[in-house]
């Protein structure tokens, strides 16, 4: 898994010392927030119960 923030790719911390995980800020959690609450993303294809486990 990447280590990267999905929204500006900063390197960034997946610990639980990182509030804001996996984003880098609250800035760009509320950026990511923001474009799903306007329907600028979606999910492309129906959930599926394998999709909630991790590798």
């Amino acid at each position: 898994m990447s280590n990267k923030c999905p929204r500006c790719e900063k390197v960034v911390s997946r610990g639980k010392e990182n509030q804001y995980r996996p984003f880098c800020s609250k800035r760009c959690k509320l950026i990511d927030f923001g474009t799903w609450a306007n329907e600028e993303n979606v999910i492309s294809r129906p959930l599926k119960s394998e999709d909630f486990y991790e590798d």
